[in-house]
């Protein structure tokens, strides 16, 4: 056992001495899936988000990401993540009834893209909150292009159990209040997330390859790749090309120190990004006849930092992130490092939530010293390498100063995570969890049986580029769904939500009295 989890399994000595294992298995657990709206023809979808879906600026479930064509879907919190699941579903179900003419791309990576300029910046509205977040993506437009921000994502988002952090607090001695013990932990869970969430690239990568029609306007990426075909670009033992550098993060976030050591280190290290001007962005201004960016630093604001995990809290209206999480201390986590499921209609399976689920337990309750600098490097370094040749044959990573095999650590983590499994399928049954990690062990032991892999495959038995690959999956599901019909009760909850949405947005606008200029200055004067 590595120095990273000497004190694992007192802690979880302590809780089982207590008889307070079942505390483990009550975090709540919630869903955020991207998705991008394309034509029958694969290509980007060109209309409005579709108003009978509601309000993209004040819907609390179907909303818009970076582009008026990506679709994002968010479900509630859950204990039990078959609801969170059956949730994300019923939103599916809803938006498949109502696309006309169009359907959901299965795959992260989009293809059916003409160019930056075939790609529509998301409109919210003539409100400050709406031109504000439209104004950020049109910054981000400026500084990285529109086409890295069309790729889709599955974010999982975890909270540990109320009811545990007592108990961990008194084991700890610590004399720190509890809610400040609390975000201490999560710092914790993040920073053995950051050394560890590798293996969620290599188990769950579903972005081995890219269409060459991805690079229109940045060709010079592609020499970087093979040619898997005419229209495709790959690298043989790739996972996860999304979660990779080939251009999602620009040299300037590369080079941030985000400390994770702590909840202020964390917000003032975020603060100073947001408040630092950056010579590249001065050069084209924050404004001339209209917007071109919020400010021209480092970060426009908090979201703009790319990161595979994120400490969160719950933002009042108009509240930076930064200023929530230094007022109520850290809430829950969202991972963001997930591609989707192309095998799966809704992107994600029950199989891999449960996983997650005993993953960040697992990094919860081990040890978890301070990150330093070569280690934070280091942690970057791992996650590019499983990106880009994560099955290839004897690849090693770094762990704790010394080189490993990625199997090896891998299965180490596995047999860690075992006594957590054991715990959560207490009065289950059909033991979802240890089932989870049974199947993740296979993928450990085969990589050709990993998603990444699987894709891979079926392009090469198929002879389809990955364009029509992901063409293809994309109608499956859409018949999927159309041989299902939503229930009346909740069919009529959505219809009900979509409209309060679009009267929540008029009432917004119409007591839109402050200036733009104002309201800007007034949301970065927040301390």
């Amino acid at each position: 056992m590595n120095k990273h989890s000497q004190q694992y399994p007192s802690r979880l000595q302590y809780i089982l001495d207590k008889q307070q294992q079942h505390l483990l298995s009550s975090g709540l657990k919630g869903i955020e899936k991207e998705s991008l709206r394309i034509s029958a023809d694969g290509m980007i979808a060109q209309t409005d988000h579709p108003a009978v879906l509601g309000s993209a600026l004040t819907h609390p479930h179907i909303t818009t990401d970076y582009s008026e064509a990506l679709l994002e879907f968010i479900t509630p919190p859950f204990a039990d993540i078959r609801k969170s699941l059956d949730f994300l579903r019923d939103i599916h179900q809803f938006v498949y009834d109502r696309l006309d003419g169009e359907m959901l791309l299965a795959a992260s990576m989009p293809c059916g893209i003409d160019g930056d300029e075939s790609i529509r910046i998301a409109e919210y509205g003539a409100s400050n909150i709406g031109k504000m977040k439209h104004i950020y993506r049109v910054g981000l437009w400026h500084r990285y292009g529109r086409t890295m921000q069309a790729i889709a994502g599955i974010h999982f988002n975890y909270s540990a159990p109320d009811a545990l952090w007592p108990l961990l607090h008194q084991h700890s001695g610590s004399t720190l209040t509890q809610e400040a013990f609390i975000s201490d932990a999560y710092f914790g869970l993040v920073r053995n997330f950051l050394r560890q969430g590798w293996l969620i690239l290599y188990l769950f990568g579903a972005s081995p390859a890219i269409c060459k029609s991805f690079f229109k306007s940045r060709p010079h990426l592609m020499a970087q790749f093979d040619e898997f075909d005419r229209y495709t670009l790959y690298h043989p033992y790739a996972t996860s090309l999304r979660m990779s550098d080939i251009g999602y993060k620009s040299k300037n976030q590369a080079d941030l120190k985000i400390d994770y050591n702590s909840l202020i280190g964390y917000v003032d290290s975020l603060s100073a990004a947001i408040a630092t001007p950056y010579p590249e962005y001065q050069k084209f201004g924050v404004r001339n006849r209209e917007y071109h960016q919020l400010n021209a630093n480092i970060l426009q604001i908090e979201n703009e930092f790319y990161s595979i995990i994120r400490p969160k809290q719950i933002t009042d209206s108009g509240e930076k992130p930064t200023l929530a999480l230094k007022r109520r201390g850290v809430r829950y986590v969202e991972i963001r490092s997930l591609d989707l499921d192309l095998f799966n209609p809704i992107g994600i399976d029950e199989e891999k939530s449960h996983f997650l689920e005993a993953f960040l337990l697992h990094c919860l309750l081990q040890d978890s010293p301070l990150l330093a600098e070569e280690e934070r490097q280091i942690n970057n370094r791992n996650q590019l390498t499983v990106a880009h040749e994560g099955r290839k044959p004897g690849v090693e990573l770094t762990n704790v100063g010394r080189t490993i095999a990625l199997q090896d650590w891998a299965t180490q983590i596995l047999h860690d995570m075992e006594p957590i499994c054991d715990i959560l399928d207490q009065q289950q049954p059909d033991q979802p969890y240890r089932r989870a990690l049974a199947q993740q062990r296979t993928l450990v032991d085969n990589p050709d049986q990993t998603p990444s892999a699987k894709i891979l495959a079926e392009m090469r038995n198929k002879r389809q580029p990955f364009g029509r690959f992901g063409l293809d999956t994309s109608a499956e599901h859409q018949r999927y769904f159309s041989d299902k019909k939503l229930a009346e009760e909740t069919c009529r909850r959505f219809e009900e939500l979509a409209s309060v949405s679009h009267r929540k947005q008029r009432e917004i606008e119409s007591n839109n009295e402050m200036s733009f200029e104002q309201f800007l200055q007034n949301y970065f004067a927040q301390k």
